[in-house]
């Protein structure tokens, strides 16, 4: 039996704890309460392939499509084929997703052939899943610890060999264990706009990169394109464009169909940086979601957490429009893996939003999150069964250029605030060399200051300014234009779909 920590508790964290607490000792650590993560704030659903009319081919079509010609097609295929089992999973485990005539209901968002999209409490599926795992992961052996803060990893030989912890009280402590698991989720906090929740910085991924693992398509931050633009930017699903709201300029005119076929429903880095050249082009006014087509009466029942939330911030969606802009959403990249979450470290493995498999590309699907979560993690487990600890096997990342770097330039007191607005002005939804130039200068000298390490909110800090500076190098290697990380000074190099209509949904199907 081997000692595990396994290091967040989202879906991905709570599906390798559970599996592993099986036939291992696990810890569960988690910087916050059990129930704080991305999972529970994820809204639109989860995609998998579970009605006879959908195939695993198609699922596969739409994620490479999405990804820009940039995914592992191995990884996609492990995503897309084990995905269908990891969902019955989930609903044995408690998860009970909507239904409709005794059928789950099906929900459509952005770059999906199919309605393939399933969805609990309408809008509120991370939360259900996060319950659902949480109530499982209590009855279980797994030791727990909440509020519980990764400071770095423990390295022996070569080998992750534990975990150097701080404790809520304020103590540290170090724990040894024969592997570790991170769960940590994505760094959202980098960007002054975003809608991800406050623990959303990077730790996990940070630690992994001082301890010497490998990361990779850090330039890949995904700009989810509909975030109020009050109400601390909440994210409003992109499922609500599935159900026929569609999005206007300060004129009344929908816009996006000029800039794609599948307007609405285009890739998200499409709509995203669609509606930021429309707020560019009438003066930074945000856009609007129209949603009055749909009615009170469904908006409420379909989109319950959102409606609270849109009314909430005055706004009655039902017969007004609802001001919206991008927001930082997903990062694609992360520590480098092999399909069953390996990294290039002995010992440590990496899954969910942390881990970079390959399964996104340049560009993630919609709804296939929380699906990576469950698929990831599961495997993970697996492996820990599996591994030789003596014979570890790693599959090297995809290597970049470092570009050269400008020698440091004076820079203003550093801040969390002041990090978030450099990395959103020059490293945001739109990016250029002299930009990308300006803010590694920035970050460069910020990483050379004597930065405290007292507080969680300061060894936060610290890892949100690593995450930075190793995005912006990324970002400055990457020269063209691809998915997620657009260039204004560089052309995009794969093309957008000419179009996702019938036609090329059949062609995907088959």
């Amino acid at each position: 039996m081997a000692r595990v920590i396994v290091v967040g508790s989202g879906i991905a964290g709570l599906t390798a704890a559970l599996k592993a607490a099986r036939r291992h000792h696990v810890l569960l650590i988690t910087k916050s309460t059990l129930g704080q993560s991305n999972t529970r704030y994820a809204q639109g659903g989860i995609a998998g392939v579970m009605f006879a009319e959908d195939s695993v081919e198609a699922h596969v079509g739409d994620t490479l499509t999405a990804g820009a010609g940039l995914c592992d097609e191995d990884a996609v295929r492990v995503l897309c084929t084990e995905g269908p089992d990891r969902i019955r999973e989930l609903v044995a485990l408690g998860v009970d997703f909507d239904r409709t005539d005794g059928e789950f209901a099906r929900g459509r968002e952005a770059a999906h052939s199919y309605p393939r999209v399933l969805h609990a409490g309408g809008d509120a599926t991370g939360a259900r899943i996060e319950s659902a795992l949480v109530t499982r992961i209590r009855e279980s052996s797994a030791e727990i610890l909440e509020d519980t803060f990764l400071v770095d990893l423990i390295l022996e030989e070569g080998r992750a060999a534990g975990a150097r912890l701080r404790l809520p009280d304020g103590s540290e402590c170090t724990v040894v264990a024969d592997a570790v698991v991170l769960a940590t989720g994505g760094a959202g906090q980098l960007y002054r706009y975003t809608t991800n929740p406050d623990v959303a910085t990077g730790d996990g991924a940070a630690a992994a990169l001082r301890a010497g693992a490998q990361l990779a398509d850090l330039e890949f931050y995904q700009f989810h394109p509909t975030a109020l633009t009050t109400a601390g930017r909440f994210l409003v699903s992109e499922a609500v464009r599935g159900e026929g709201a569609v999005l206007r300029n300060a004129l009344g005119e929908r816009f996006l169909a000029a800039i794609h076929p599948d307007a609405e429903l285009a890739p998200r880095d499409v709509v995203a940086r669609g509606i930021a050249a429309e707020m560019a082009a009438q003066g930074g006014t945000p856009v609007v979601l129209d949603a009055t087509m749909l009615g009170a009466e469904f908006l409420a029942s379909r989109f319950p957490v959102i409606d609270r939330a849109v009314r909430a911030s005055g706004t009655d969606w039902s017969q007004e429009l609802v001001p919206v802009s991008p927001a930082a959403h997903y990062w694609m990249g992360g520590v480098a893996t092999d399909l069953d979450g390996r990294t290039t470290v002995p010992g440590l493995y990496a899954v969910g939003e942390v881990a970079r498999t390959g399964v996104h590309g340049a560009n993630r699907l919609a709804s296939n999150s929380l699906l990576e979560g469950a698929v990831f993690g599961a495997r993970a487990a697996l492996a820990l069964d599996a591994d030789d600890p003596e014979n570890w096997p790693a599959r090297p990342a995809r290597p970049f250029a470092v570009p050269e770097r400008d020698p440091a330039t004076h820079a203003p007191a550093f801040s969390r605030e002041a990090l978030q607005q450099v990395m959103w002005e020059y490293a945001g939804l739109l990016r250029d060399e002299p930009g990308l130039h300006r803010a590694a200068r920035l970050l460069d000298a910020w990483s050379a200051l004597p930065l405290p390490t007292d507080s969680i909110r300061s060894l936060e800090d610290r890892n949100l300014l690593t995450l930075g500076r190793e995005l912006v190098l990324a970002a400055l290697a990457r020269t063209e234009s691809v998915g997620a990380h657009a260039r204004s000074d560089a052309p995009a190099t794969y093309p957008a779909p000419a179009s996702a209509g019938a036609e090329s949904r059949e062609a995907a199907a088959c």
